[in-house]
């Protein structure tokens, strides 16, 4: 089965952690070294790489962290002051979960390295099946919009399609301020030979009006526990606009946090440079300010269907 790269962006090899680069694709594929976990967190909060890709990176910097200290007979308060690191990168990510688990792990005693990567090993397989079950809702000839990226899901979804004979296409908004749209998802896509049309965000409607859609397909960086989600900035307006045509809005989620209702959900507010300025460009007056919230919530009412990662701690 082809992979795109976005689908398992990290590598750890003889103790370096390797990040693709998100912020330069398309026009570069490059991968970041990264030597210790301090880089690695840095890595997080630069969105060098995202989602799932921010998953992976966790344990591995807690097994590069693990190697890197194999003689120390007490491992437990380097292995908390990561996951302090890890928990303040990013405020709408539930990292803490990840690094809870790795912290009960130590405390239990168990084999820290052989749990992380069973994790590891077990959450590709999940996500592998999130696509075939993802594929099952899509039908011959259906045009799917979709916001952000999912980490390379939806080439996975496409291969699966086409193995039944059903050929679908993409309409991809640019999901800005950073283009993960028109960056990421369009690249990956048209590099696994599918049908993309890349649309700005603001002509979701019109699209929709003109029927040039009839499924919806988004992921989730959060999912508490009543079914909300937050998601890319753009992502509650898409879903209103579903509902209003009547269109399948389908969200692939991670596992649950324990935020009850995404009113828990604490939203990240950017650096407004992000929007002022793009690749040391300036794109708005000098003292003009931004607000950048770089999540919505988008209630569980407006979800046709949430396509569940089904891990095992």
């Amino acid at each position: 089965m082809k992979f795109s790269p976005l689908f398992w962006p990290i590598k750890l090899q003889n103790n370096i952690i390797y990040i693709l680069d998100e912020t330069l694709l398309p026009q570069k594929l490059n991968y970041i070294r990264v030597k210790n976990f301090k880089d690695g967190c840095k890595a997080i909060k630069e969105m060098k790489t995202r989602a799932v890709g921010q998953v992976i990176l966790v344990f591995y910097i807690f097994l590069q962290v693990l190697r890197q200290n194999k003689n120390k007979k007490n491992i437990h308060p380097i292995l908390k002051q990561v996951a302090r690191c890890i928990n303040a990168t990013r405020p709408t990510l539930s990292f803490r979960m990840l690094t809870d688990m790795v912290l009960v792990w130590a405390k239990q005693g168990a084999p820290l390295e052989e749990c992380m990567l069973g994790f590891l090993d077990m959450l590709k397989n999940k996500r592998i099946q999130q696509a075939k079950e993802a594929s099952k809702l899509i039908q011959d000839k259906d045009v799917i919009l979709t916001h952000c990226n999912i980490s390379g899901l939806l080439p996975l979804i496409a291969e699966f399609c086409r193995r039944e004979n059903k050929h679908i296409s993409f309409f991809v908004t640019e999901t800005r301020p950073y283009l993960q749209g028109s960056r990421l998802t369009a690249w990956e896509l048209k590099r696994a030979g599918l049908d993309v049309t890349i649309i700005t965000d603001n002509m979701a409607a019109q699209v929709m009006q003109e029927g040039k859609i009839n499924k919806v397909i988004v992921g989730a960086d959060h999912l508490a526990q009543n079914g909300d989600i937050a998601n890319k900035i753009g992502t509650y307006q898409i879903a209103l606009l579903a509902k209003y045509f009547k269109i399948p809005f389908y969200c692939i989620c991670p596992p649950a946090s324990g935020a009850k209702t995404g009113k828990q959900i604490k939203i990240e507010i950017r650096p407004q440079e992000e929007l002022l300025e793009y690749q040391g460009m300036r794109l708005a007056p000098k003292g003009v300010k931004a607000y950048y919230p770089a999540f919505d919530i988008t209630p569980h009412e407006l979800i046709t269907r949430h396509i569940y990662l089904e891990i095992s701690r």
